[in-house]
């Protein structure tokens, strides 16, 4: 059985940017994530141990988040990395990567990066 987990609107205030204001003042960035993995037997079982423990992902997402990084790209992808090395059962990871209102000098509500990766 495919499980897909999702955890949206993980909001975030971070310093990832190439201008230097946007590094200093910092932004608030949210993030959506869907994660694939066989986990029939947490739906079988009821335990914890048999699926993706949605914190521990949380505060992989987290700690990337707090690494300041030029691009949301960048910081897209190591979320990625660290999410299959923390959770090797992944057959996929979607993350999208939202930066409010960039200093566009416009009137822009979010730029924003989606990144997937299948692993099967």
């Amino acid at each position: 059985m495919e499980t897909r987990i999702e955890l949206k609107e993980m909001r975030f205030y971070a310093y990832h940017g190439v201008g230097e204001q946007e590094t200093i003042v910092g932004n608030w960035f949210t993030v959506d994530l869907t994660l694939e993995a066989p986990l029939g037997l947490a739906v079988e079982s009821d335990d914890l141990s048999a699926t993706i423990n949605y914190a521990e992902a949380y505060e992989v997402v987290k700690a990337e988040m707090g690494v300041p990084s030029k691009l949301i790209e960048h910081v897209a992808g190591r979320i990625m990395w660290a999410l299959k090395a923390r959770f090797p059962q992944l057959r996929a990871v979607e993350i999208r990567l939202a930066k409010r209102n960039p200093p566009f000098g416009g009137d822009i509500r979010e730029a924003a990066v989606i990144l997937r990766e299948n692993y099967t």
